[in-house]
């Protein structure tokens, strides 16, 4: 059976972003949006990207959506 302290450090672990919400409230009266979008710096192929480009302009494919799709199930996967 889990401790008290165990199954709180777990809620805490999994909701992350949400308590970076209400510290914001704390920190200036207001709410912060849960989620917000970030540039990324990252190299990838040239070959590659321009593939993607046009694979994503054909398909009419958002690609940070994708991108951000494949993220996701990649940390599923490491649960």
């Amino acid at each position: 059976m889990q401790s008290i302290l165990e199954k709180a450090r777990k809620i805490i672990d999994e909701n992350q972003d949400l308590l970076t919400v209400f510290e914001e409230l704390d920190r200036t009266g207001r709410f912060k949006k849960r989620t917000y979008k970030e540039k990324a710096d990252f190299t990838i192929d040239a070959d590659v990207l321009n593939k993607f480009r046009n694979y994503c302009k054909q398909n009419n494919i958002n690609m940070s959506s994708k991108v951000e799709s494949w993220i996701r199930g990649e940390l599923k996967c490491q649960k």
